[in-house]
């Protein structure tokens, strides 16, 4: 009797990357089927809270190309309202909140390793894989995340929150990988994806604007406010809390006869804080939601090297735990411009170590 092929669905978002690592896990030996999700309307800069529509968009046409191309079957997992209940929603609450939200780090959570694996089981599908650059092994039991053989590429800083259920059933073929060996995989398959160039927005959010978008999803206006200096100063007048990051220093439209930049927000009070450059920088941090993939708790501190942003370098620091999912993070040295909604996440060399929201 011939044992069946396991079966495999891949994430396809009808890129490059995303198309060789379904070719790869076909050469693999895995049974695979396509699936691409279907987030918000195509061609509207925000998803619609009724949208019913059945459109075929550009990535799910270029991903049925693919999947023609491979003789792989093709599905459309439909998740706008789940969607933008947990990742559009989220990001909007950090936002009013005076947080900078990651929404990638929502989405991996919650929708590609949450709702569409769940997709995948109840369509029959083993595993799942994606076109994330990271790798995942298997050592004592306990399946881990190691960087990318590309840096570059690495995407191991939005997989902290993934559990061991999750890494169990997940497979990550172009981990092994870098770019330019990806684009001439497809190029040498024909496929039109292969030198198109990556996107670096975030899906929903094309032109970069957090406050027209939040204005046109929600209704909500940005109120005017203060510009204070860290001892609570009035500096003058803003247009709306919305309009600022941290760390921000161009397009703040303040005169003040030196470079200052944005340190904070107040969402109770509408106040925008501005400070020094040198202002910005903390040695710690306390952060929520902490998810460790060696181990389940950390019960003592652990020196890491930690990073607060996804371009980050990594920096020396040591972890403490100071409750169930919580911890204290002390850095060797001052960092720069730590946000609030943001992740830090942990390493011990290439080994993903885990991660947190800061606080």
């Amino acid at each position: 009797m011939i044992n069946p092929s396991p079966t495999a669905m891949i994430a396809m978002s009808g890129g490059v990357d995303s198309a060789v690592a379904a070719l790869l896990m076909q050469q693999q030996g895995f049974a695979v089927t396509g699936v691409t999700m279907r987030l918000f309307c195509d061609g509207e800069p925000f998803p619609p809270a009724n949208n019913t529509t059945n459109d075929i968009t550009p990535d799910i046409r270029d991903a049925r190309a693919v999947a023609e191309r491979l003789g792989i079957p093709h599905l459309v997992c439909r998740l706008e309202k789940t969607f933008c209940d947990r990742v559009v929603d989220d990001f909007i609450r950090t936002y009013l909140d005076g947080g900078t939200p990651n929404p990638c780090i929502i989405c991996n959570k919650t929708i590609k390793f949450g709702a569409l694996i769940d997709f995948a089981k109840a369509n029959g599908l083993e595993y799942a894989a994606t076109g994330h650059y990271a790798r995942i092994c298997e050592q004592d039991g306990r399946y881990l995340i190691r960087c990318a053989i590309d840096e570059k590429k690495d995407q191991s800083y939005m997989l902290w929150s993934l559990t061991q259920d999750v890494l169990a059933r997940v497979r990550f073929p172009l981990g092994e990988l870098t770019k330019a060996q990806v684009r001439e995989i497809a190029a040498s398959y024909g496929f039109a994806s292969a030198n198109r160039k990556d996107s670096q927005d975030i899906c929903f959010l094309p032109d970069g604007n957090y406050a027209d978008f939040i204005r046109r999803y929600t209704g909500h206006v940005p109120a005017p406010g203060k510009f204070v200096d860290r001892e609570g100063n009035v500096l003058g007048d803003h247009p709306g809390m919305l309009h600022y990051t941290i760390g921000q220093r161009k397009g703040l439209g303040i005169a003040l006869g030196r470079p200052m930049y944005v340190c904070d927000k107040n969402a109770v009070t509408g106040d925008v804080v501005l400070c020094d450059d040198e202002q910005l920088y903390n040695r710690i941090l306390t952060a929520k939601s902490i998810n460790f993939i060696p181990f389940d708790t950390l019960t003592a501190p652990m020196r890491v090297e930690a990073k607060i942003r996804y371009a980050h370098k990594a920096a020396p620091a040591t972890v403490y735990p100071i409750g169930d999912d919580t911890v204290r993070v002390e850095f060797d040295e001052p960092q720069r411009a730590i946000a609030r909604g943001q992740s830090v996440v942990f390493y011990d060399g290439d080994l993903l170590v885990g991660g947190g929201i800061i606080e």
